[in-house]
């Protein structure tokens, strides 16, 4: 039931969001505005780290295994090995001048 008195539209007055700039608060109301801060990151701190961790590894992960790919792959090809063994041959076979 509703309780005597309270409209029913109004949002109650301890849920209530304030903006410490624009309010005329004392030191010790922000110094426990401070503190429960402090208290709220506290808790959200060890689940973010481990997903930054989680997050890190995982691009760390990814760059690695394209250096790694890269690297293999470019140990395969033989195009190089192939283009110097034509210009050996071309090289025998190109006549011989005073300039050579």
């Amino acid at each position: 039931m509703a309780e005597k008195g309270s409209s029913q539209g109004s949002s109650p007055k301890y849920a209530q969001r304030i903006d410490p700039k624009q309010e005329a608060l004392t030191p010790q109301q922000l110094d426990s505005m401070r503190k429960a801060e402090l208290a709220q990151w506290g808790k959200n701190v060890k689940k973010l780290r481990g997903r930054n961790v989680i997050t890190g590894l995982t691009i760390g992960g990814i760059v690695l295994g394209i250096y790694g790919y890269t690297f293999y792959s470019v140990s395969q090809e033989k195009f190089l090995d192939e283009l110097e063994d034509e210009a050996k041959v071309a090289r025998a076979n190109y006549p011989k001048t005073a300039a050579n």
